[in-house]
């Protein structure tokens, strides 16, 4: 059993009330010395579709007190944990609420949309293949805000059918990697699988076994960018995107 000690660095993370994979992710990713605090997101109806009206919703729901119970911990970095909150925006909105944030905590944010970006180009990645549970609209959305960043998406992958809130995240890992698989492009230099509520985490090394090329999660992302403003390297896996971090700190 591995035991990992805390008081390097604090990560404080907003997470939608319903997602039950982000904790799971970080947890499993924990690098030595971090540790991570937890408060809760409202803002869309659990019940309803989590489609585009729904996260636009939650991102424009009011941060104001799970923002101030997080703050109790006062943390070096803090991370939104939703892709699509801010995807369905655009990322003129990710990166004001990127400064909303850090300018009520002082801490360096992390959007996970955001993160994507920040992530493809360390890669140096501008051709990708994207993947998500999302309604079509929302993944219309998420290559719009790609493309306007650099990044152009040459296939893309959907889930049959229309997933809630709770079935996006009770994807299998074994399902997740077939939509991984079936967003690759001969020309894609990376894959992206979007959404803090589906189990990619677990799926990247043996993804990018069978692709031959970076497979990039929106956990892993936000996690990659939080040890890039910490000036912390990885080194126990989870994809070639923490090679590169490693290669930075070394």
């Amino acid at each position: 059993m591995r035991y990992l000690s805390r008081g390097t660095a604090r990560i404080g993370v907003l997470v939608p009330f319903t997602n039950t994979n982000l904790e799971a992710d970080m947890a499993l990713m924990r690098p030595q010395g971090v540790s991570f605090h937890y408060a809760r997101l409202g803002g869309y109806d659990r019940d309803e579709i989590p489609d585009e009206k729904q996260m636009a919703g939650l991102g424009a729901s009011d941060l104001d007190e799970p923002l101030a119970l997080l703050l109790g911990v006062r943390p070096d970095v803090v991370m939104y944990g939703c892709t699509s909150a801010t995807l369905t925006h655009g990322p003129q909105f990710d990166a004001d609420l990127s400064r909303k944030i850090t300018d009520l905590s002082g801490a360096a944010t992390v959007t996970a949309a955001g993160a994507l970006v920040f992530a493809l180009k360390a890669l140096g990645a501008t051709r990708i293949g994207f993947a998500s549970p999302y309604v079509p609209k929302i993944n219309d959305d998420a290559v719009a805000f790609l493309q306007s960043c650099g990044v152009t998406t040459l296939h893309r992958s959907e889930v049959m059918g229309t997933l809630d809130n709770y079935s996006q995240g009770e994807l299998t890992p074994q399902k997740v990697f077939d939509l991984g698989r079936a967003a690759d492009h001969p020309d894609a230099q990376a894959i992206v699988l979007s959404c803090t509520d589906m189990r990619s985490v677990e799926i990247i090394d043996r993804l990018e076994a069978e692709l031959g090329k970076p497979v990039i999660t929106s956990n892993q992302a936000m996690l990659f960018q939080a040890l890039h403003h910490l000036g912390l390297g990885y080194a126990d896996g989870f994809g070639n995107l923490f090679t590169s971090l490693e290669r930075e700190t070394a």
